[in-house]
């Protein structure tokens, strides 16, 4: 379903980042043109909104990453779930609150080039997601601080300080970061500025899987990495989301950080995501990102974990 001559409604939501499309009925069987129009708001917009699509089973959901040019991907530790060969859950009763800036699974090298969100059960206050445009905020940069990130490498790590990240975290939310998420545990060394295969710009590739800068000291380290992800989530570079059942959010995984804002206590929150396969990052002096490490975690290690948990 679009318009009757074939072209879609794009509104804007926020001034640099975020557009929602209004009547399209989400499938993998839209039209050539209407098609080319979603992908061309998508890398313009960096995120995506589609209201009242009640329609989709996870099938169907699986079926859209060919609108955003590939396959879907599965996660490289989580399980996808029964009766699915790519949805991840993030259920808010069994851990699923990813309550930290991040860009998805950036602990590999091709990490997904698109996260498509749809939302099963919202809470009645609070539970919103908020993206933002790491392109602008690459932008916003002096010239100074551009000149030296786009030298910088960063290693990234599933086997970060989850604790430190979400310190209200729960006993069951640390046995499902101990016992499936690092189950292998990944390093990855990607430019910390990505040029964009698609539009040509250069992002800011950060975010919570960021274990260090390379050739800095941890003190270093540190400090500079919060100079950089300070400017990305600056409130003019950002869009926030108010969910509602049957909404689906689409964003470019290459181009923004998300955040799921935990503030809605016992209140039940069910979305299912599936991602579409990416490429491997280039940096701007050409350098590709390579993963030096994948190694399932030592049992020893994964035994004392689960202790801790239980604790």
């Amino acid at each position: 379903m679009s318009n009757d001559d074939g072209t879609i409604d794009v509104v804007p939501v926020a001034g640099r980042i975020g557009a929602e499309i209004r009547g399209v009925r989400l499938s993998a069987d839209l039209s050539a043109a209407v098609t080319s129009q979603i992908r061309d708001a998508w890398l313009k917009h960096k995120v995506l909104f589609f209201r009242n699509q009640q329609h989709l089973d996870e099938a169907a959901q699986e079926s859209l990453t060919t609108i955003f040019g590939a396959a879907p991907v599965g996660h490289p530790t989580v399980p996808a779930i029964n009766g699915t060969r790519f949805i991840t859950e993030l259920d808010s009763r069994y851990g699923g609150r990813a309550n930290s800036w991040h860009t998805d699974v950036t602990f590999v090298d091709a990490y997904p080039r698109a996260s498509i969100l749809r939302a099963l059960v919202v809470p009645t206050s609070g539970g919103d997601t908020t993206w933002a445009n790491t392109a602008a905020a690459y932008q916003d940069l002096s010239p100074e601080l551009r000149e030296l990130a786009d030298k910088l490498w960063a290693v990234h790590t599933n086997e970060y300080d989850y604790q430190a990240r979400r310190t209200k975290s729960t006993a069951e939310d640390l046995k499902y970061y101990d016992e499936v998420f690092t189950s292998t545990i990944y390093e990855t060394e990607h430019p910390v500025v990505r040029v964009h295969p698609e539009t040509g710009e250069r992002t800011l590739l950060l975010g919570h899987f960021v274990k260090k800068l390379i050739g800095l000291s941890s003190f270093d380290s540190a400090h500079l990495f919060q100079v950089f992800q300070d400017h990305i989530t600056k409130l003019e570079n950002t869009v926030r989301w108010r969910w509602a059942v049957g909404d689906v959010a689409v964003w470019d995984n290459r181009a923004t950080q998300h955040y799921a804002i935990n503030d809605y206590g016992d209140q039940h929150r069910l979305v299912r995501r599936v991602t579409v396969d990416g490429d491997v990052p280039v940096g701007v002096d050409g350098r590709r990102s390579v993963t030096r490490k994948k190694a399932p975690k030592p049992r020893l290690e994964r035994a004392h974990a689960e202790a801790v948990a239980a604790e």
